[in-house]
């Protein structure tokens, strides 16, 4: 497979934090610095997408500190993701930063695509899932081998939240009330978020 559509659903879904993960260096509102990819080129296309299940916060993130974005293929409802078209190389450098790994080998996907999903380690985005397709080429995401049931939730930070509300409104145009909306609906979100206290932390001003 020459190349292949990584299908985010979290923060990635600005694709100014994304292009971290292809030419480098440390995205706004992270602790982390990322080594990019050995190719930098930036994606070939992006696309929005809609994933059948349901995006939720988990676990403790030592980038972000709060929790972070998982998907759920068997959870409830549909949820916005977007899609970045790259090449199989810069795929598995993806993956390899998502999983705390040296990007610097590809990887042996031949049981993703006879299965539709391949556990390639321990790790919270080592489960990688065939969503769809797009052109020809495959669509695929990363998330954790848990569902939303069996792990305890944790809510995000403000700044994590903020990166998610800039890649929902470049991929999928959505407003701000609509923004709040879907973040507020994910589940982990509330509590502590109210949805007073999230659309203050989005910089959106609340009508009188």
């Amino acid at each position: 497979m020459e190349h292949i559509w990584y299908a985010s659903y979290g923060s990635n879904m600005s694709a100014r934090r994304f292009h971290h993960y292809l030419q480098g260096g440390r995205p706004e509102g992270a602790s982390r610095d990322y080594p990019g990819a050995r190719n930098t080129s930036l994606p070939s296309a992006v696309a929005p997408v809609s994933l059948s299940g349901s995006v939720f916060f988990a676990w403790e993130s030592p980038t972000w500190g709060g929790g972070i974005a998982f998907y759920d293929a068997e959870g409830r409802g549909t949820s916005y993701g977007r899609a970045y078209l790259l090449t199989a190389g810069q795929f598995a450098d993806v993956a390899a930063q998502e999983m705390h790994r040296v990007p610097d080998t590809d990887l042996d996907l031949t049981g993703l695509w006879a299965n539709g999903h391949a556990v390639l380690g321990p790790g919270r985005y080592e489960r990688l899932l065939v969503v769809g397709e797009l052109g020809g080429s495959p669509v695929v995401t990363f998330t954790a081998s848990w569902t939303q049931d069996d792990v305890e939730r944790n809510a995000p930070v403000a700044a994590y939240l903020k990166t998610m509300a800039v890649g929902l409104r470049e991929g999928h145009n959505l407003d701000d009330a609509a923004v709040v909306d879907y973040l507020f609906a994910r589940p982990g979100v509330s509590p502590p978020w109210t949805r007073a206290g999230l659309t203050a932390a989005l910089g959106i001003r609340s009508e009188a």
